[in-house]
């Protein structure tokens, strides 16, 4: 029982935009760029995208992920000039 009280209070709601995630989210990015492996990650991904095969997967997988979008937001393309 004890746990399942530790595991609630871990996992409150913090509403919109989690803090907690979002810290341990930009914590984590620091630490792989201070890691020095950032560098080499862009030049595989650079060899990547020179390869059909692999090309031809990622842009599988942006167009599978595009269509389960909900769109874009209408605001991005309000125009807010007084007539």
């Amino acid at each position: 029982m004890e746990n399942r009280k530790e595991n609630i209070s871990q996992e409150r709601n913090e509403g919109e935009g989690n803090r907690t995630a979002a810290r341990e989210y930009n914590e984590s990015q620091q630490r792989f760029v201070r890691s020095g492996q950032a560098d080499g990650k862009a030049r595989q991904a650079e060899r990547d995208l020179r390869s059909d095969d692999i090309r031809r997967e990622l842009e599988h997988a942006e167009t599978v992920g595009r269509r389960h979008a909900a769109g874009e937001d209408p605001e991005v393309r309000r125009s807010y000039k007084k007539s």
